[in-house]
């Protein structure tokens, strides 16, 4: 599943108090449980280890004029457990869309990402019959929500126990599906995402027995593994995609296409099968009133399917390390086509698959195939929905994310509505490994954590160890994907080593591909993988959401002198421990990386190292290259070199004045009224779009917006005493002094302000570093008490930076490429902001000034 643009938000402000404990971190009582004949204290599964199985085979009908699907679904269910049931669970996922549904109850009235648009009657049941020792009859069942509960005369016996039930049912397809089914109405005709579309069997195992948490929308699937034959008949003149390998390709293709598809298998460049001009003829298809398509799937825990006939349908053959061969496809409306849209679908495509089965673990299914829908993004085994409208680096992120799940968990088949991060986590961590590998880094942008670290430890942080549906929707992309991927990349990249944590890894999934795997299971293999006890890390980033805080406190030297060397005095102030890395430079020129093992910090919350200088030392620098959470990197630093003075006699408000002058002057700056902005970014290929508008006296309409996802991260409102917020579509309350901070904000041009009662600037006695050049930095206090630092280049007097500090924490922008707006007013084109811990680089499109802004759009 695809996730959403971080919301915004900031880290406390730290004090210099220490609240490290060791002995809380490095505590030796992590694992409670031994292991056993299931499930081995290694992380393998034990020796009598089982699963139950479920085979399936589906035929349905698809209604295109009334958005139905009707049909029978006949299971063959293997009890492998020890235990006989007197009792099976499935699921019926479509019931979700009733209005009577525990998801629907449970969705927020502002609506959301898994809330539903509209209302089905969900399965509809006509019948459930059980066959069992070859004896067929009516079955006993219940429905309660999103499951069914098949009450049996006679227990299933246990060690290989058999029965086939079969359902019939239908449902209508619902217009928006809680983002993972769906149908989208394009020029050419409808597009049909159908996936939780046939009854299923709930997971019983060695754990808690039957899985029975109701699908509420946030959380996802726990499926059994089997084989899977279905059919859907349909409109000959539809296309249908599926997981698993089409088998009737001559039954349902036209003679051309039967061509094409052939070269496609084996051409590493991409070749139409259906193209533009298909879309118009009528020779595209078999004139038949209807044609059945038939797919099987095998060693599956799901499968998924997607039909339109405004589907342009190309392919290309996928390269496998043994030597394998695989098809990659994707199938897009027309209004989608294009090189910097889906007509580099199928690129992207093989490219993920290829790298993640040199990477990981050799991609399991014949096809792998994209559909462009009203999907956002989902996974399914080897097919995934994407949205219609993502372009450029955009797709390549969602299509990558969606395939990475046919790794997790498609093939380790974890407990998603339990453990969200065990997949989206994990997937999000090979997405990044492999991102930074396609096409040379296309679509590669180097994060710095340090800012991540504001978001991802807000004071509202939740433990990566909740379940989906408890886990806020402001904080599920972080708890879920982000911190979880960026924990696997800590350990591979600061504390194992990527040869240790590859091999861990690597022997993780192929113990437990096709299985059921434990968070406890995931941790025992990597500690005896890597040969290292990680239980403190486990502890501290998976059930806590303790902060990172290393500081420089002093450097020394042996019996003062510089030339015996340094000794350099290290803290660690907040409740997390991770590896130390150190850049010294010597006031010779010289510089050196020091590197510290976490186990430092076993000995309590001060370190001191020695450092073989020669001479003095003029920097300390820790975590250099931004990759560590470190939640107050201003005390990162020692600086024993000589900084530049403020030239005597330049106070701050010759500072403010040299500004305001080279931005247009005080005069004209007064006339400005209102100001309106557009601007875009990216964030890893996806374009983000930021619109700001102000008018005095009250005024302010601020929001960030990926078009792509048709999301909205971020829309704030000031109007007069009215502040609203929102966060993914979720209302923020906000603290009164929040408020107060946002009403600053209204102010188009604040320095013209600064000498006004209530307000005071402090100038720092030094200059200070900035990129290649060096700012004044003025720290402005105002009558509410919101307290500023801005920094102006000495050499232009422009803004170059300024950072809001709050009670709450602290954000920051980057300001360059001043040009002239409007009669000598100039403002920044250039604005790096500090976004839900992205540093986003945006580039102004338009700005207006006075162009008289009505009241409706502050709305």
């Amino acid at each position: 599943m695809l996730v959403a643009v971080s919301s915004i938000y900031s880290v406390p402000a730290q004090t210099p108090t220490s609240t490290y404990d060791a002995h809380k971190v490095f505590n030796p009582l992590f694992y409670n449980e031994n292991g056993n004949e299931y499930r081995a204290a290694t992380g393998a599964p034990g020796p009598h280890y089982w699963q139950n199985h479920a085979d399936y085979k589906i035929d349905v009908t698809l209604d295109t004029t009334q958005h139905r699907v009707q049909g029978n679904v006949e299971i063959s269910y293997i009890n492998n457990s020890p235990d006989s049931l007197p009792f099976l669970w499935l699921q019926l996922d479509q019931n979700i869309y009733r209005s009577d549904s525990r998801g629907e109850a449970t969705s927020p009235v502002t609506g959301g990402r898994f809330t539903n648009r509209s209302f089905t009657k969900g399965d509809e049941i006509k019948s459930v019959t059980l066959t069992y020792n070859g004896k067929s009859e009516k079955a006993d069942y219940i429905v309660n929500d999103t499951r069914m509960q098949l009450r049996l005369k006679n227990a299933l016996k246990s060690g290989g126990g058999k029965m086939q039930i079969k359902i019939e049912y239908s449902f209508s397809i619902p217009e928006y599906g809680t983002d993972r089914t769906g149908r989208l109405h394009t020029k050419n005709g409808w597009i049909y995402e159908v996936a939780q579309w046939y009854p299923r069997m709930e997971v019983y195992d060695d754990v808690l027995g039957w899985n029975t948490i109701p699908y509420m929308g946030a959380s996802e699937f726990y499926l059994e593994y089997g084989n899977f034959d279905y059919s859907i008949t349909a409109p000959a003149n539809l296309v249908i995609v599926g997981s698993g390998e089409l088998q009737n390709a001559s039954q349902v293709l036209t003679p051309t296409q039967m061509s094409r598809l052939a070269q496609a298998k084996n051409s590493e460049k991409t070749i139409f099968i259906k193209d533009s001009s298909d879309l118009y003829s009528t020779t595209s298809y078999l004139k038949k009133p209807s044609i059945t398509w038939h797919f099987q799937c095998k060693n599956a825990r799901d499968v998924s399917w997607a039909a339109s006939k405004a589907f342009m349908w190309d392919a290309a053959r996928i390269n496998l390390p043994s030597g394998k061969k695989a098809l990659a496809q994707s199938v897009y409306p027309i209004e989608s086509a294009g090189n910097d849209g889906w007509g580099r679908s199928t690129e992207y495509v093989k490219g993920c698959i290829q790298l993640y089965s040199q990477e990981w673990f050799e991609y399991t299914y014949p096809v792998a195939t994209n559909v462009a829908g009203i999907v956002g993004g989902m996974e399914y085994p080897g097919i995934v929905f994407c949205s219609v409208r993502s372009r450029k680096g955009g797709l390549w992120n969602v299509t990558n994310h969606e395939f990475g799940h046919n790794w997790f968990p498609m093939i380790v088949g974890s407990n998603e509505r339990k453990y969200a991060w065990m997949d989206e986590g994990f997937n999000t961590f090979i997405n990044d490994v492999d991102t930074k590998v396609f096409n040379n880094g296309e679509y590669d942008q180097k994060q710095d954590i340090q800012r991540v670290a504001k978001f991802m430890f807000n004071p509202n942080a939740e433990p990566i160890m909740t379940t989906p549906d408890v886990l806020q929707a402001n904080y599920l992309g972080e708890a879920a994907y982000n911190k979880p991927a960026l924990g696997l990349t800590i350990l591979r990249e600061q504390i194992l080593g990527k040869d240790r944590f590859d091999y861990a890894f690597r022997t993780y999934i192929k113990r437990w591909a096709f299985k059921h795997p434990t968070p406890w299971d995931f941790f025992h293999t990597m500690d005896n993988a890597s040969g290292e006890d990680l239980s403190w890390f486990w502890r501290e980033w998976f059930f806590n959401t303790w902060k990172l805080d290393q500081s420089v406190k002093g450097v020394k030297y042996v019996d003062d002198d510089v030339k015996k060397g340094a000794l350099i005095t290290i803290e660690n102030l907040n409740e997390m421990a991770l590896p130390v890395t150190a850049l010294v430079k010597e006031e010779s020129g010289k510089s050196d990386t020091v590197k510290l093992p976490a186990e430092i910090w076993e000995r309590g919350g001060t370190w001191t190292f020695h450092y073989p200088s020669t001479t003095k030392i003029t920097g300390v620098l820790l975590d250099p290259e931004h990759v560590l959470p470190d939640v107050n990197p201003a005390n990162n630093t020692y600086t024993g070199a000589a900084q530049k003075p403020v030239p005597p006699g330049t106070t701050a408000a010759d500072v403010i004045n040299n500004y305001l002058k080279a931005i247009g002057g005080v005069d004209k700056l007064k006339n400005v009224t209102d100001v309106s902005m557009t601007a875009t970014g990216t964030v890893q290929g996806i374009e983000v779009q930021m619109t700001s508008r102000k008018k005095l006296p009250g005024m302010l309409f601020q929001e960030i917006s990926v078009p792509a996802m048709n999301m909205v991260p971020m829309h704030m409102v000031v109007n007069g005493d009215s502040v609203t917020m929102k966060q993914m579509g979720q209302n923020v309350p906000l603290p009164p002094d929040a408020k107060n901070t946002l009403k600053e904000s209204i102010k188009i041009f604040p320095e013209l302000d600064y000498t006004s009662k209530g307000y005071t600037m402090k100038l720092d006695s030094s200059l200070e570093t900035v990129d290649d050049g060096l700012a004044y930095v003025i720290t402005v206090t105002s009558p509410n008490g919101k307290v500023v630092r801005n920094y102006y280049d000495e050499k232009t007097g422009l803004k170059i930076k300024e950072v809001t500090v709050e009670a709450e924490g602290s954000s920051s922008e980057e300001l360059s490429d001043y040009r002239e707006v409007s009669n000598g007013v100039k403002m920044p084109y250039s604005i790096k902001a500090d976004t839900g811990g992205q540093l986003i680089d945006f580039k102004v499109k338009d700005i207006k000034i006075n162009s008289n802004l009505p009241n409706k759009l502050f709305m």
